[in-house]
């Protein structure tokens, strides 16, 4: 389903098919995505939400189908997407036996992105002083859902994925959730959020969509798109030769925070 908007498609679909094993986490998902656009996915459990994401974000590999992100095949161009892509998921992927500030950079640095932006990203979301000290293995639930969005921040990717974004925040912390992704879309990022409950997310969304069994079921325009994005990234640069990513231990994912 395509937005009535001239604007590049930051994502698409085309009848995509994702396995695991024999069962069908997504039976043929059709989705465009603007650049710039903020869409809500929706659905019950099991719907095939967070697998859409993941497979946006190249955790899930596509069994059959067409899939492009920010205007390339993830797939030939994995390291380049992937260093554009910011996914928050529902686990934080900490590492305990570090501080929140060294779990911040640690993930910057492993991203390839500017080492400037981590203290003004932790500032932002309130992890200073002896907090920024503090192990990782001491955190609330609330607080490590802070230190997952300073390094989606930090990072600052041109395709934020959101799983249940508002989950485990408390109310200060949702409305600047909702800033920050009203300040990533000015500067010219896509936002997909999949979400239990979309009323949270109506006054920055664009466009709703319903998956229902693996498949896009639905659709609700919220807000028109703008014909262009003002600052709005290039979708498909020519992909350098893949750099040298920072060391990450066996069973971690560098950009998921």
């Amino acid at each position: 389903m395509a937005p009535a908007s001239p604007s590049p498609s930051a994502l698409s679909l085309r009848d995509v098919v994702a396995l695991s094993g024999r069962f069908p986490l997504l039976a043929g998902v059709d989705l465009e995505v603007a650049a710039g656009e903020v869409v809500v996915v929706e659905g019950p459990n099991g719907a095939g939400k967070t697998s859409l994401l993941r497979v946006a974000a190249g955790l899930a590999p596509v069994s059959s189908g067409q899939l492009t992100v920010l205007g390339l095949d993830p797939q030939r161009y994995r390291t380049a997407v992937r260093r554009r892509v910011g996914m928050l998921a529902h686990a934080s992927h900490l590492y305990d036996d570090l501080t929140v500030l060294e779990n911040v950079r640690f993930a910057v640095r492993a991203g390839g992105a500017d080492r400037s932006r981590i203290v003004p990203a932790c500032e932002r979301l309130g992890l200073t002083g002896r907090l920024a000290r503090t192990s990782a293995s001491k955190l609330s639930a609330g607080q490590r859902r802070r230190v997952a969005l300073a390094v989606l921040v930090a990072r600052a990717p041109d395709l934020w994925l959101l799983d249940e974004p508002h989950a485990g925040l408390d109310a200060s912390a949702r409305s600047l959730l909702d800033q920050l992704i009203r300040e990533a879309v000015a500067a010219g990022a896509t936002v997909v959020v999949a979400s239990h409950e979309p009323e949270l997310l109506e006054s920055v969304a664009d466009r709703s969509v319903t998956v229902t069994g693996g498949r896009v079921t639905g659709e609700r325009v919220i807000r028109p798109v703008p014909a262009s994005t003002p600052g709005a990234p290039a979708l498909a640069p020519a992909p350098s030769p893949t750099p040298t990513v920072a060391s990450v231990p066996p069973g971690r994912i560098a950009h998921v925070a």
